[in-house]
């Protein structure tokens, strides 16, 4: 994973990684400047054809079989929440929201199992943690449209001078 983020981030700050996002702003002005889409969309597809290849590899060697009922709904839901919620352009957006998606679902397991409140008995509904990640894709869709992180990455510098406002909102509040 380290190998593939760090890959990714050179490649978006080389000189392909340019062409690409001027492509994906506006295809006809980058034709017009000079960028050759074509091509470079062939590379695209060649370098994500790469990563996927070596995702199923070691997801084969993970479960040690790879069988087409593997690859159900759920899990092409389980990506759309990730790339959804983290942003459709941030590569940090997508590692937070992975990260928050594990961890929800494992914090999300008690809600499919049964509990009891004083006396009454709540039997566990399967599915529940699914039906709580579509309302959270659907609110993130509709008041945070360009989800965690948007188009932007993580930087240390946004980090600290976010946390010297949250600083001095607290002690001008006091």
């Amino acid at each position: 994973m380290i190998f593939t983020l760090f890959f990714i981030w050179r490649l978006t700050k080389s000189s392909f990684g340019r062409a690409m996002k001027a492509i994906r702003e506006d295809e006809v002005a980058a034709e017009a400047m000079g960028i050759r889409s074509f091509r470079y969309k062939m590379m695209a597809f060649t370098v994500s054809g790469f990563f996927e290849g070596i995702a199923g590899g070691l997801l084969a060697h993970l479960i040690t079989t790879i069988s087409p009922v593997l690859f159900t709904f759920f899990l092409t839901f389980n990506l759309l929440i990730i790339i959804v919620v983290g942003g459709l352009g941030s590569m940090t957006g997508s590692v937070i929201s992975s990260v928050l998606f594990v961890l929800g679902s494992e914090a999300l397991r008690a809600v499919e199992e049964p509990f009891s409140i004083a006396s009454v008995n709540v039997p566990g509904i399967p599915g529940m943690r699914m039906v709580i990640f579509s309302i959270i894709l659907v609110t993130v869709m509709i008041f945070a449209r360009q989800g965690i992180m948007g188009r932007g990455e993580f930087s240390w510098q946004r980090l600290i001078d976010l946390l010297r406002r949250a600083g001095d909102r607290l002690w001008n509040s006091l």
